[in-house]
């Protein structure tokens, strides 16, 4: 009996030294759809003028990364660190392995074209950093990340990758 008892506090603590990582990682929510990426820096100067501005440039791309279930974006909510969001408030269905661009500026949404529109000529991701959550329509969160300019854009392109 006593072998056994030992046996166990090994196991459990083997299981403690897994659980418990010397870096921090994000957290992994159980969701089909992922963040996968986010230009966070729009090309060229940015400008919010909602004629010749770029903020259409600006994009978040969520993917469907299940392999069977097809999501429709309808009441999904993007947000990031300050409280801005967006919510997707018509149907959007993406099949398994299917992606769309959230995109800052005024434009058409199209399922073909796999974008759709804000309408909102604001940029919404900050160029140093910034936090990126996605919630499910029942208010549970999909997924979540931040990034820093200097620390996750090595070659310094304004876009980052969370999930490939």
């Amino acid at each position: 009996m006593k072998a056994v008892r030992l046996a166990v506090v090994a196991l459990a603590s083997a299981c403690v030294a897994v659980l418990v990582p010397g870096q921090a990682q994000a957290a992994e929510y159980s969701s089909a759809l992922k963040v996968k990426g986010v230009q966070y820096d729009a090309p060229g100067r940015d400008s919010n003028s909602c004629s010749s501005g770029n903020t259409d440039e600006e994009f978040l791309v969520i993917t469907n990364f299940s392999r069977t279930a097809t999501v429709n974006l309808r009441g999904y909510v993007v947000k990031d660190a300050a409280g801005n969001r967006f919510t997707f408030t018509r149907n959007h269905t993406l099949q398994p392995g299917d992606y769309v661009r959230l995109r800052g500026g005024r434009g058409t949404d199209s399922d073909g074209s796999n974008v759709v529109y804000r309408n909102n000529c604001n940029f919404l991701w900050n160029n140093a950093g910034d936090t990126i959550y996605l919630y499910k329509p029942s208010g549970d969160r999909a997924d979540v990340h931040s990034y820093t300019k200097a620390k996750h854009d090595r070659d310094g392109n304004g876009y980052v990758t969370f999930h490939r």
